[in-house]
């Protein structure tokens, strides 16, 4: 079957720094990247060095403020570095998602002090984050949550509590946590950014799942793990108002990956379709499969319009909440019908492990769950339309 490399996306970027920035990403993701994806989430084995390099090529802190290390750009620019670092392999887009959501609350909300302190190593010093919200009793209703940050009469905190499914959990350097410091609800939560070392802070083994297997995910448990107040990020109680915030964004990112995932998954179906021949043709002059391809890339061009849409927004300083959630719902959704869509184009062999096209499949579902289900998306839409529910 002759070979068919897939054509680069042709993005609309707003400088000739940003072309520069994309051009780079590429070169890692063909060269990095992409060519050990299948063999190392096949074994599970998850690319530490890999984001040691985006850290020291200055990826793994593009949306920040360069007096920290950060790269400046905008999230216009940003998502479209995810879009193709997920395009090459989903367990590093969606990882350094996950590190820039863990980054948002100390470069939003810290003090100068504890930015200056912290986030050049965030940025660009090598470290890796995660995010700690979700609990093994409180998910989607994340306001519930039960993890307990108690003060002592010597400046510090003792956090208790265990956090389920974290990204990076296990090998984070840091931990970005939301925990109780007061009363029931979402006014009582404050946030803590706890060192990855912590006396008392451990995880589990990473969860068995169906795809992302080289991205670990695992509970987290926190055994009196004390850090001192000027580690806590924020007012007290202002810790469920920087989560929420910081999966804005955060949904911007996962929007953006699934539109990369889907793109590989397009590529690997057009190379496979015009290669593959039946009947004395390629199977791409069947207009059966050209209108599912067609399909595909169109749903493709929507879910990147839309996601771009929203990053403007918010890179305008304009509300974007609704428009995150629209551009996370959407694209995810898109994500798993492409990825479907490309097991079926490929036949038998979309069945197989010898071709990407079944991974992508199994590893499109998880995003339509992380960072808020779709159900969720769809909830928070309605609210924006016809305000909260009755009760």
């Amino acid at each position: 079957m002759p070979d068919r490399a897939p054509q680069p996306v042709d993005r609309q970027l707003p400088t000739d720094e940003a072309r520069d920035l994309i051009s780079l990403v590429r070169d890692i993701a063909q060269h990095e990247i992409a060519p050990k994806a299948a063999e190392e989430e096949d074994a599970g084995r998850f690319p530490r060095e890999v984001f040691t390099l985006l850290s020291a090529s200055g990826l793994l802190g593009l949306p920040y403020d360069s007096e920290y290390g950060g790269g400046d750009q905008p999230y216009e620019v940003y998502l479209q570095v995810l879009e193709e670092l997920a395009a090459a392999r989903l367990t590093v887009g969606l990882g350094v998602s996950v590190h820039t959501l863990a980054s948002y609350a100390l470069a939003a909300y810290g003090s100068k002090e504890q930015q200056v302190e912290h986030l050049p190593a965030m940025l660009g010093g090598g470290l890796l984050g995660a995010y700690c919200l979700s609990e093994p009793s409180s998910g989607s209703d994340a306001a519930s949550l039960r993890t307990k940050a108690v003060r002592d009469g010597g400046g510090e905190w003792a956090i208790t509590g265990t956090k389920a499914w974290i990204t990076h959990g296990g090998v984070a350097d840091f931990y970005t946590v939301m925990a109780r410091t007061g009363e029931e609800g979402p006014r009582g939560i404050t946030a803590f950014l706890v060192p990855g070392d912590a006396e008392g802070l451990s995880a589990a083994p990473p969860e068995k799942k169906m795809g992302m297997k080289g991205s670990p995910t695992a509970q987290v448990h926190f055994d009196e793990v004390r850090v001192s107040d000027d580690r806590r990020l924020g007012e007290e109680g202002q810790g469920f108002a920087i989560a929420l915030a910081a999966l804005d964004s955060g949904r911007l990112g996962i929007a953006a990956c699934a539109i990369g995932l889907a793109q590989a998954a397009l590529d690997e179906a057009v190379a496979y379709a015009t290669g593959r021949r039946q009947f004395g043709r390629p199977i791409a002059d069947f207009q059966g499969l050209r209108f599912m391809l067609a399909d595909m890339a169109t749903q493709i061009e929507a879910g990147r319009a839309l996601y771009l849409s929203a990053a403007r927004l918010r890179d305008a300083g304009r509300p974007f909440a609704k428009q995150a959630a629209m551009a996370k719902l959407h694209c995810t959704d898109t994500a798993m019908r492409v990825t479907t869509d490309a097991v079926q184009a490929l036949g038998g062999y979309g069945y197989t492990a010898d071709f990407p096209a079944e991974r992508y499949m199994r590893e499109a579902k998880v995003l339509q769950i992380v960072e808020g289900t779709n159900q969720i998306q769809r909830m928070v839409i309605a609210r924006h339309l016809a305000g909260p529910e009755s009760r």
